[in-house]
């Protein structure tokens, strides 16, 4: 059985400004999607130049910090943030919704789209594999602040580990790794390799959707259940709720995509 290694929040301080772990994650993740999106303009797999991407991602970071944001305060803690309605603007301690910031991406990229004349599905299509390692670099940063923990496991399990953070010192499941693996390392492969193929329009989004969504209910088993707005519940969490969603819209724009090129 391990112990968290409870990390100091704080990756380093300038003075009186702390620069902590979890902020530097969402820049690994801005820069990875840079590099990424790069690579495939210079090989000439997407119908970009590297001023629009830079455009795309500022637009997408918008999407990704106040949907995030918004997300946690309307989907998990409404009656902590209207009690505390200073707190949401403190996005540096943590508490961002992916779902949440799912919709703002969404939303941003209709923005974007609109103002660069471009399909909305072949925008999704393209930043739908630079997503992925950019979810585990959140996820990572979850795991350094103990955060998120997992639900209590056997004992006996190898890497079992104790939370400090959870109040207790019972084993519990590392669900942070979890979906590292699963929603971050593995997903980037599928996507990868999948649309490295031609594919008709949309197909990407909706494997990104499906695999998002069905990796996302798995984990939410081995993590403990955020209380809310519907409450805590062990049989359906509010992750796989608002997961259930995404999965559905993926398998109907996979079909409609193939559907089309059929016709």
């Amino acid at each position: 059985m391990l112990i968290h290694p409870q990390f100091d929040p704080v990756a380093f301080s300038l003075g009186p400004l702390a620069i902590r772990w979890y902020g530097l994650m969402y820049l690994v993740a801005f820069a990875q999607f840079l590099l990424l999106g790069r690579w495939l303009i210079r090989r000439r797999e997407a119908r970009l130049t590297v001023e629009q991407l830079d455009d795309l991602l500022f637009y997408g970071m918008l999407g990704v910090i106040i949907g995030g944001r918004l997300g946690q305060v309307l989907f998990y803690e409404p009656a902590y943030y209207l009690a505390n309605p200073m707190e949401i603007i403190a996005v540096w301690k943590g508490g961002m919704s992916f779902h949440g910031g799912f919709l703002g991406v969404l939303v941003a990229m209709t923005l974007w789209a609109r103002k660069h004349d471009k399909a909305w599905l072949e925008i999704t299509d393209f930043i739908a594999p630079l997503v992925p390692l950019g979810l585990a670099a959140g996820r990572l940063g979850n795991f350094i602040n103990g955060e998120l923990w997992g639900r209590v496991a056997d004992p006996a399990l190898p890497w079992a580990m104790v939370f400090p953070q959870a109040g207790d010192t019972q084993a519990r499941h590392p669900s942070q790794l979890y979906h590292i693996g699963l929603e971050g390392i593995t997903l980037f492969v599928v996507l990868w390799l999948y649309s490295r193929q031609p594919r008709p329009r949309g197909a990407v989004s909706g494997i990104f959707l499906i695999g998002y969504g069905s990796f996302r209910f798995v984990t939410e088993f081995f993590r403990e259940p955020d209380h809310g707005i519907f409450g805590q519940s062990y049989a359906v969490s509010m992750g796989q709720w608002l997961s259930l969603p995404m999965v559905a819209a993926g398998l109907a724009l996979l079909l409609l995509a193939y559907r089309k090129k059929a016709l």
